[in-house]
């Protein structure tokens, strides 16, 4: 089996952790690094965390690489009320035993897509752009050489979800965002639209809960966390578990149906900061370069993460 080579660029962060367990569990991958940003939680811990995750799932063969501590031109704003304050719920964070690589998370990067051939390894993208952009800026060529770049970010239909057309990816750094779509990046998102429907419902967290591997334990705790906060603040019981959907459309895309379009970042507008504009109308957009994704196989995710973990 040709296994798929991936990087993992995230900012852990309880779905992030849910994401890291799915990819580390997949023989499907050959998994060449995950790069750390500033997002749901300041670098330090979101570096300290995908190692932690790392020693979780036995996968200390997979490098860490500590990346971009602030936005581009923004201030730092973290989402702690959804992940715990320091990015893994309820779970009580230590300081791992192997420590992050040498170099930032934007030069390995460009090192492991320019070392392989062009358009044989893909990009997940969890957290903020930032790191994505660093590297373009760099390395111009990078657009052209990367596989799929699977983005977890952005929201059309279903409005936002750190301000009413928002979602926090975008948001926490809009100016990256603008900038990697504006590249000839092959851009696939999978925004609120999508992740919406991937939720983290009392019968597939007791079904992980079951099934009693560490690695389960870890991606269980995560979604009860996830489970009890979103009960409260926003009065869901299933809250929607995004982070790993781009990682299962990698692993089997027939879960999820995309479409064609051009996908656009506001930048400018303090109202509208980080709103995604999806355009499907060729006529209008000129040409239609990206993806995003409108539904999504929930059982079929699920079962990903389940065997996984496993």
């Amino acid at each position: 089996m040709t296994r798929q080579a991936l990087i993992i660029d995230c900012d852990p962060g309880v779905d992030d952790a849910v994401a890291l367990m799915l990819a580390f569990g997949s023989e499907a991958f050959d998994l060449l690094a995950i790069t750390a940003v500033g997002g749901n939680v300041p670098v330090a811990k979101t570096a300290r965390n995908a190692r932690i995750l790392r020693q979780i799932a036995g996968r200390e063969d997979v490098p860490v690489f500590m990346g971009a501590e602030r936005p581009l031109r923004r201030e730092p704003a973290g989402a702690g009320e959804f992940h715990g304050a320091e990015g893994l719920g309820d779970m009580l964070p230590f300081e791992p035993d192997a420590p992050c690589a040498d170099g930032h998370a934007a030069d390995a990067i460009i090192d492991l897509v320019l070392a392989r051939p062009a358009k044989s390894v893909a990009l997940a993208v969890l957290g903020p752009l930032t790191n994505l952009a660093l590297a373009l800026r760099k390395e111009p060529s990078l657009a052209e050489r990367l596989g799929p770049v699977a983005v977890m970010g952005g929201a059309r239909s279903e409005g936002g979800n750190i301000t009413a057309s928002a979602e926090f990816n975008i948001w926490a750094d809009p100016d990256a965002g603008a900038e990697v779509l504006a590249t000839g990046c092959d851009v696939v998102m999978f925004g609120l639209d999508a992740t919406h429907q991937v939720r983290a419902t009392e019968g597939r967290i007791s079904a992980l809960e079951a099934v009693g591997t560490p690695m389960a334990d870890a991606a269980a705790s995560m979604m009860r966390f996830s489970q009890r906060v979103e009960r409260k603040i926003v009065g869901w019981d299933a809250p929607p578990v995004h982070d790993p959907c781009p990682v299962a459309w990698l692993l089997k895309p027939a879960l999820f149906e995309l479409k064609p379009c051009r996908i656009a970042v506001e930048t400018e507008s303090d109202l509208t900061r980080g709103h995604t504009a999806v355009e499907f109308r060729e006529g209008v957009a000129g040409s239609l370069p990206h993806r995003w994704a409108i539904s999504a196989d929930a059982d079929g995710v699920f079962a990903l993460i389940e065997r996984a973990v496993r």
